[in-house]
């Protein structure tokens, strides 16, 4: 069998890249990736006998965008053609989001700052909300009042944008309720601490980013390494508005690394919203609120809420069968498992897994995770995705319930408003168009 990449396949078919990635969404084509993850190949002998056929008679509308932020391989994504495993290992979320966004290095350094008199009156809004109200509802809350007491949201150029973004992703962090700090840190210093710079975020590298700078851990792209986790990052800044124990260095640098793997995940639906709502030139604080309406659904970042309560309905280890297996006979979907776009695995729960193991061996929570992993392995059910890392992530730290949907928030913000910037930049409505199925009109 002969294979051959995307372009020659397009060019054979006189169709632009785009319309060939709807022929394989539409089954009309078959793809296999490359051994890089980023290349797309396709069957010579299928395309020549398409390219005979023509092309599909009235097809059903398709949304196909083109965009030039992060690819899908086969088990994780490219921030501009950057392995993101790779960043969350070695790169501070803030620099991760100046190269998602496309803007200067300097842009990258903490801290970011939000506007006063906006995350008070945030603050304010939030008084006569519900105890006990998840973080995510209350980020509807905080982006509705941090757009409306900001003057600059109206300016869409790339720069101002960019700025809007530190301030709005500040804002939503430092509005929620501050918690106490009690106890000892979430893990003790050991073994674990000490090897995470071989797995973790705070491990340094000098590999250059394309355009020059160092990702390397420490500080963003060509500048210093001051403040990576310090109180001005953030992680740190979240951290002490999740949970109330005191930040341990490592469980804070894979807080580090779970923002970076969340940062953006190419179209998923709650990104589709927002270049939707960019599109038609909503300001960046209706854009984030758009999204956060989808993110909160359960086959989205709300499934990391349902793996939260599914580790703490298993409590122990010993429970994991049971509880699995009353969820199985319910036939109620396994949260946190499966993957719609990675079938074989999702690489990026992988990475964390990791970190976390080397964070903090041992721990009851990694332990109770084991056994549901365990228990899925042994049903043949799929691998973990990320979701059920982040809620392993946020038992082992003591955050509140909710906490994995407030992390994939703020990590994701900076996804939407890069995808925002490029629908400014196109300046055209997205308007698709429906395949009518009804009646006849008369």
């Amino acid at each position: 069998m002969e294979w051959i990449d995307a372009a020659t396949a397009a060019e054979r078919l006189g169709v632009k890249p785009a319309t060939l990635y709807a022929y394989v969404s539409r089954g009309v084509l078959r793809r296999r990736h490359g051994e890089d993850g980023r290349r797309s190949f396709f069957d010579a002998a299928e395309v020549e006998q398409l390219a005979r056929r023509g092309r599909p008679r009235n097809p059903p509308p398709e949304l196909v965008i083109e965009s030039a932020i992060t690819a899908l391989g086969v088990d994780r994504p490219y921030y501009r053609g950057i392995d993101a495993l790779d960043l969350a290992r070695r790169s501070p979320f803030e620099a991760v989001a100046a190269w998602l966004w496309d803007v200067e290095e300097e842009d990258a350094l903490p801290p970011w700052q939000g506007d006063p008199q906006g995350i008070r009156a945030a603050a304010e809004a939030q008084k006569g909300l519900p105890e006990g109200l998840l973080p995510l509802d209350r980020f509807q809350v905080i982006t509705t009042v941090l757009g409306a007491t900001d003057s600059l949201r109206y300016q869409l150029d790339p720069a101002s944008v960019a700025a809007t973004g530190r301030r709005l992703i500040a804002g939503l962090v430092d509005a929620l309720p501050a918690r106490p700090t009690v106890g000892a840190p979430a893990t003790r210093l050991g073994r674990g601490a000490q090897e995470i710079s071989a797995v973790g975020s705070t491990a340094a590298s000098d590999e250059p980013l394309p355009g020059g700078g160092s990702p390397g851990g420490g500080g963003a792209p060509g500048g210093s390494g001051g403040g990576l986790l310090s109180g001005g990052s953030i992680a740190a800044r979240l951290w002490g508005r999740l949970t109330p124990r005191v930040p341990d260095p490592a469980l804070l640098s894979a807080l580090q690394s779970a923002l970076v793997l969340l940062a953006d995940h190419e179209l998923a639906a709650s990104t589709l919203a927002a270049r939707v709502a960019a599109s038609a030139k909503a300001d960046p604080y209706a854009v984030v609120l758009t999204a956060l309406g989808v993110l909160g659904g359960p086959l989205h970042g709300g499934a990391s809420y349902g793996a939260e309560r599914l580790l703490a309905e298993v409590a122990e280890p010993s429970h994991a069968s049971r509880v699995i297996t009353e969820r199985v006979r319910r036939g109620e979907r396994i949260p946190g498992f499966g993957h719609s776009v990675y079938k074989n695995g999702d690489s990026r729960a992988t990475v964390l897994f990791d970190i976390l193991t080397h964070a903090a061996p041992g721990h009851p929570a990694l332990d109770v995770a084991q056994a549901v992993r365990k228990e899925l392995r042994r049903r043949r059910l799929p691998d973990p995705n990320i979701d059920f890392a982040l809620a392993t992530l946020t038992s082992l730290s003591g955050m509140v319930p909710g906490a994995g949907e407030a992390i994939f928030a703020v990590a994701r913000t900076v996804g939407w408003l890069a995808h925002a910037m490029e629908e400014y930049a196109k300046g055209t409505l997205l308007r698709p168009r429906a395949s009518y199925i009804g009646p006849p009109p008369r």
